[in-house]
């Protein structure tokens, strides 16, 4: 399954990107998200992996985190896998102009078991979590004072 998704950010591509690649932030904008520990390499960095802790529902899922690409602001990709699910993303940044910035994510999923059926089903769940990132993500940009 693959999918794109994209949003403006009303702050320049300079904020947006030091903010987004800051893993320190993870937690003030991803809402389910209960931690982050670096296993391997150094953050932000080609090859580093972490280990991060999702609230899904009423249970806690572990992800790990392959950062593969830094080329921020063009191209930065990072694989995220947990139980029968491979998630491929890949983000970019776009200066606008007049202090606004767009992020576009493309993301592929490869899913296997039940969430293979999920996916097959009911695709728009990735989709709308995607989505709602984004705008978390944003809301927290824009309010960090200028």
């Amino acid at each position: 399954m693959n999918y794109s998704v994209e949003i403006d950010i009303n702050r320049p591509i300079n904020e947006v990107i030091t903010l987004f690649i800051d893993s320190d932030n993870l937690l003030s904008w991803q809402h389910n998200l209960l931690g982050v520990e670096v296993i391997n390499g150094e953050p932000g960095k080609v090859g580093t992996e972490s280990r991060l802790l999702y609230n899904m529902g009423n249970k806690e899922v572990v992800m790990t985190e392959v950062i593969t690409v830094n080329q921020l602001p063009d191209k930065y990709c990072a694989v995220y896998e947990t139980d029968n699910v491979w998630n491929l993303m890949e983000n970019q940044f776009i200066d606008l102009g007049d202090d606004k910035t767009r992020w576009i994510c493309k993301n592929e999923f490869k899913c296997s078991g039940f969430v293979r059926l999920m996916a097959m089903l009911m695709p728009s769940i990735f989709k709308k979590q995607s989505e709602r990132n984004q705008q978390q993500f944003k809301a927290f940009v824009e309010s960090q004072s200028k």
